[in-house]
């Protein structure tokens, strides 16, 4: 047990007594931040009204939050959310006590639904270009998402599989059985998936709807592999050959195929 890395962070940074500030909450805030700064500078060089990031902003947050949420709920909890109803949307349990807990259960493939969404009705309502709003905002979701695996990992969830590698991490909130990291994996292939997304972009040879498409292959196929040494997130999952992660992932990566091939036919 001594070659492994003993992991037992506590997930609150500041507590004021009547509420908790999480290191999930900052960590999901700072994704924003962040990808706010890069969303701007490419606003500026396409010549986009710096004046319409704060809208989008609120789109973005409202899309994300409900997406996930949702996603969450019906896809890995719900035979506890259908009795449940307005804990969906509210961040509070009611039963056996009235408590307030934030937002617990997030998916990632209900949040890129959401994005998706609320992108097109900005779009649309903005008279922007869809394509150009959804490669703008695909530019910087693996940095958001590197920010939100980072914040799982301080909650000690999304964790993997037992196993003996020298790097595992051993979950004291959860057992003392040496695990995969799936989280820094996640957060690693999003970083790497961001700086490729980067470079591309900068260079501009390809068609609106490239960066988009290649987001979708790279970002659902990393989380197709990453999924077979994590844990399952619900009970329902342990018996079938690909869980919900996995069968969720398919439909973007053949989507992410379709738009790079049309992204790579505009330019041509």
């Amino acid at each position: 047990m001594l070659n492994y890395i003993i992991w037992n962070p506590d997930g609150t940074l500041i507590d004021f007594g009547f509420y908790q500030l999480r290191w999930y909450s900052v960590l999901f805030g700072l994704g924003f931040v962040l990808g706010y700064q890069f969303v701007k500078w490419r606003f500026k060089r396409d010549n986009i009204n710096i004046k319409l990031l704060d809208n989008l902003a609120v789109y973005l947050v409202v899309g994300t939050i409900i997406g996930a949420r949702l996603g969450h709920c019906i896809f890995y909890d719900w035979d506890y959310y259908q009795n449940h109803l307005l804990e969906i949307l509210l961040p509070f349990r009611f039963t056996p006590s009235f408590e307030f807990i934030g937002y617990q259960g997030l998916a990632s493939h209900g949040g890129g639904v959401g994005v998706i969404i609320a992108l097109l009705i900005f779009a649309w309502r903005e008279k922007i270009s869809k394509l150009w709003i959804l490669d703008t905002i695909a530019l910087v979701i693996p940095l958001a998402a590197v920010c939100i695996r980072l914040g799982n990992l301080m909650n000690s969830e999304i964790y993997g599989n037992p196993t003996n590698v020298s790097w595992a991490f051993i979950f004291q909130q959860i057992d003392n059985i040496p695990r995969h990291p799936a989280q820094l994996y996640e957060a690693l292939s999003y970083l790497v998936i961001f700086g490729i997304l980067f470079w591309l972009d900068k260079k501009r040879k390809f068609g609106k709807g490239f960066i988009l498409g290649l987001l979708l292959v790279l970002m659902f196929i990393a989380r197709f592999f990453i999924e077979f040494v994590k844990a399952d997130q619900s009970a329902f999952e342990a018996n079938m050959v690909l869980n919900m992660g996995q069968w969720l992932s398919i439909p973007y990566v053949i989507i992410g195929f379709v738009l790079i091939w049309f992204g790579v036919k505009r330019k041509e």
